[in-house]
């Protein structure tokens, strides 16, 4: 259930803020309107005059006193986050940081607002769905957070549309923040050419794995794989040396979701040489030998080499996922493919859901490989997959205006800057110049940001992407399960695929 946290008490006195309008202090005389404007300096606290036909008074507007618009301009913000649950540390930010410093800011400016954060800790399909059923209800917050890979198919259902058309192509190009964005990092908010929100920063996928362990089985501890052989080479020493530990976790099956495609299927199609989807021919992989050997290779981990938790993959509702996180920080896990998040949230020895004490000297990360060397895409010898989330202006926001000015000040250097001492873990940011100083101290995100973005790929932006990845998860469901062998896991999928997209719109090989 979504909790509403407002501006506290402290704040709005410190600020001078009323609830509903400006408190003019009793006994203040008015101030001829003659050379008052809105956001200028003022003599005295508490004093009344008019900017033109704006009704004004003098507020605290920080460095001085302010004439301020005595309208209070309500804006709001949802995000998938709560103190003290998940995405936790998002959450303090935008309660403690994020509202009373923007309040701040536009008081200087001689703007009042008052800023509602809207905070929900669910599951990740349960907040889609109700903010789906939200904006399609042309209600919902003035500003979202939504994930990337949702701008499509909520673009397509005229949840949301682009925001020049929000807020004005003019507002939007004058943003200066624009220039710190790289191009690549703005496709994580863009569909068929045109910017729906701002990102608010990117990911990558590695291998993590624990060097303790693989010391402890006479493996290298600063070991990087260049092949799909040298995986499960590595995983099967780990499986004779050390009989109590997971080798490898592969996540794989319809229960893990997104997560299957993610951090598993989509890196490995990638590493044959072919994506998904094709934005040149429009055509979407069918039963290609790619989509074969990538199957093959979920089968060679779980069913051949056995050196993975087929329990885990079976398990609903996101535990499987979490009893692999759950492995691995307790030492019971060598090997696994995640995004940053693992490191900075989820083995966060401070903070994390599952915290692992030794995690700054025992993980180590490597590049996930190719099926061999030079056969990715783009005759890439490692690959990776990147996706991130970003903040969009409601289309039916009454507050579009003021709704923008919070989305930039979201993204601006000093507010970012500060979202990296919260929680205790530092985050890719989309801008460059944030980048530079915060994730140099960072062993893990520096890994990600230097070795794994420059090689990585994004997922489609088609409106069709979520019904295929599903497909797709079902294949691996049908191959770890052991009821199909790769190549009729590919042609069920097929079958599949030409019913969601069309066969015309398939290739096969």
């Amino acid at each position: 259930m979504a909790i509403t946290i407002q501006r506290s008490k402290s704040v709005r006195a410190l600020l001078g803020l009323g609830v509903v309008g400006a408190i003019i202090v009793a006994g203040v005389p008015a101030v001829s309107a003659a050379a008052v404007t809105v956001g200028s300096v003022c003599p005295k606290l508490g004093a009344a005059s008019k900017a033109g036909t704006i009704a004004v008074v003098c507020k605290d507007g920080g460095a001085q006193n302010v004439w301020t618009d005595k309208k209070v301009y309500p804006v709001s913000i949802q995000a998938n986050a709560v103190v003290g649950g998940k995405n936790s540390a998002q959450a303090q930010w935008l309660a403690q940081y994020v509202i009373p410093n923007f309040t701040l800011e536009e008081a200087a400016k001689g703007k009042q607002v008052d800023v509602n954060f809207i905070s929900s800790g669910a599951d990740d399909a349960s907040y889609k769905s109700q903010l789906a059923l939200d904006l399609g209800a042309k209600k919902g917050p003035d500003v979202v957070n939504i994930d990337g890979f949702w701008v499509s198919e909520f673009a397509d259902a005229g949840y949301i549309k682009p925001l020049n058309d929000v807020v004005g192509a003019k507002a939007v190009a004058a943003w200066s923040g624009w220039k710190q964005i790289p191009a690549t990092i703005n496709q994580v908010m863009t569909y068929n050419n045109k910017l729906y929100g701002v990102p608010a920063g990117t990911d990558g996928r590695i291998i993590y794995f624990n060097k303790t362990l693989f010391a402890k089985a006479g493996l290298p501890t600063n070991w990087q794989p260049t092949s799909w052989a040298d995986i499960l080479t590595t995983a099967a020493t780990l499986k004779t040396k050390l009989p109590d530990v997971t080798p490898f976790q592969l996540n794989a099956g319809k229960d893990m979701g997104e997560a299957t495609a993610m951090q598993g299927f989509l890196n490995f199609i990638a590493g044959t040489g072919s994506l998904i989807y094709d934005n040149k021919t429009g055509k979407w992989l069918g039963n290609t030998k790619s989509v074969r050997d990538m199957l093959n290779f979920y089968n060679d981990v779980y069913n051949v080499k056995k050196v993975g938790n087929t329990d885990w993959q079976a398990m609903a509702g996101g535990t499987g996922r979490d009893a692999s996180f759950s492995a691995f920080a307790n030492g019971k896990l060598a090997m696994m493919i995640e995004g940053d998040y693992e490191w900075r949230s989820v083995i966060n020895p401070l903070t994390g859901n599952f915290k692992m004490a030794d995690r700054d000297t025992a993980v180590g990360f490597a590049k996930i490989p190719s099926q061999t060397a030079g056969s990715g895409v783009n005759k890439q010898n490692f690959v990776s997959y990147s996706g991130g989330s970003g903040y969009i202006v409601n289309a039916n926001s009454p507050q579009k205006g003021t709704a923008w000015e919070l989305v930039q000040f979201l993204n601006d250097k000093g507010p970012l800057t500060a979202s990296m001492a919260i929680g205790g873990s530092i985050r890719i940011s989309n801008r460059t110049d944030v980048n530079n100083v915060t994730l140099a101290t960072d062993p893990c995100l520096k890994f990600v940001f230097t070795q794994a973005i420059p090689n990585t790929f994004f997922r489609p932006a088609n409106s069709h992407y979520n019904a295929v990845s599903t497909l797709l998860q079902q294949a691996t469901t049908d191959v770890v399960n052991g009821g199909m062998t790769a190549a009729a896991a590919a042609a069920k999928y097929e079958t599949a695929l030409a019913a969601e997209v069309g066969a015309g719109n398939i290739s096969s090989n």
